[in-house]
């Protein structure tokens, strides 16, 4: 599925260039659910961009040129109508922080609303969170996605990015979630570990690929965290948060004040993760082909903590699957630089 109703899947040719210096490349683009994917002509992948941040260079003007960031040096050139037509509604979506749906959804929207709100003094609020976070669309949640991650920026700074690195956090995402939608960033500081934001983004601090040897370790605390959002949406974890009234202006308008997302981002870097039940984890490991050991060790070094992890550990008869290539590991230790 893509972030618009109307396509099932949509891609298109472009030119990439993965720095001002190199040539372009011939390169498919595929727009999905909250990231356009980019891919050399043999389908391997090159780079991920998170539609939330993605921004054009030249509006009005054919072909198209976006970035994935303002601060980043990437360069994509697309002259596809169909999927600049696609892009462009998904940013406008996201600038205006609503969503933007045909007449016949509108009405059912409202008149569900209507109906909730006139029986709210009935429910509780837990109810009328499940209840929104059920209903608000994809672009709606990579909106308030991306105005969480910009909070978070102002404490963490810019994210790590380099050409080589974002291939291969690109590749890892594919690796380790696809088919999920949503993709990975890496922050200098601002989290502890590792933050799911509404929308799909995963962030990652910096010390989970910086201080280990292999990428097994980052791997693991990007599963547990594809768990925890699995166990609990993120955008619920943010309407609790945010109460009843934030709960209902979102329900009722589409958008949420900038004060309330900035007050749960401080609320997300202060606060540690909270553990995923072992069962649920280890299914998602045993489903990766990743040893779930080194993520164990990695939580307690003395592994009494996690000795349920360690011992029931799917791939101790030596099924895993490798995670990333020598080269991909280096280059994304190196992503954010010195």
């Amino acid at each position: 599925m893509t972030a618009l109703k109307e396509y099932q899947r949509l891609e298109s040719p472009g030119l990439w260039r993965p720095e001002p210096e190199a040539q372009r490349q011939n390169v498919t683009v595929n727009f999905g659910d909250a990231s356009l994917s980019i891919s050399d002509n043999a389908g391997r992948p090159l780079t991920h961009w998170s539609l939330a941040a993605v921004e054009r260079a030249n509006p009005g003007d054919i072909p198209a040129i976006y970035t994935p960031s303002a601060e980043a040096l990437e360069v994509l050139e697309i002259d596809d109508e169909t999927m600049i037509d696609a892009i462009e509604r998904v940013r406008q979506v996201i600038a205006r922080r609503r969503p933007r749906e045909g007449w016949l959804r509108r009405v059912l929207f409202w008149g569900s609303t209507a109906a909730l709100v006139a029986g709210a003094v009935f429910w509780l609020p837990d109810a009328l969170v499940r209840h929104t976070t059920g209903v608000v669309p994809a672009p709606t949640r990579a909106a308030i996605g991306g105005q969480v991650f910009s909070a978070i920026g102002r404490v963490s700074g810019a994210p790590c990015r380099t050409p080589r690195g974002d291939r291969a956090l690109a590749r890892l995402h594919t690796r380790l979630l696809a088919p999920e939608k949503g993709g990975l960033l890496v922050l200098r500081s601002g989290i502890h570990d590792t933050v799911a934001l509404p929308g799909g983004l995963i962030l990652l601090n910096k010390a989970l690929v910086e201080d280990y040897e292999s990428p097994d370790v980052a791997a693991g605390y990007i599963l547990a965290e594809a768990t925890r959002a699995a166990l609990v949406d993120p955008l619920q974890t943010l309407l609790d948060h945010a109460g009843l009234l934030a709960t209902v202006r979102l329900l009722t308008t589409g958008k949420m004040q900038d004060e309330t997302l900035d007050a749960y981002a401080e609320t997300l870097i202060a606060t540690p993760t909270a553990p995923v039940p072992a069962e649920a984890l280890l299914t998602r490991f045993e489903a990766a082909k990743v040893a779930a050991t080194p993520y164990a060790y990695a939580l307690d070094v003395s592994g009494e903590n996690t000795l349920p992890l360690i011992e029931a550990d799917p791939m101790r008869s030596g099924n895993a699957q490798p995670i990333l290539a020598d080269a991909d590991w280096v280059a994304l230790q190196g992503i954010c630089g010195e």
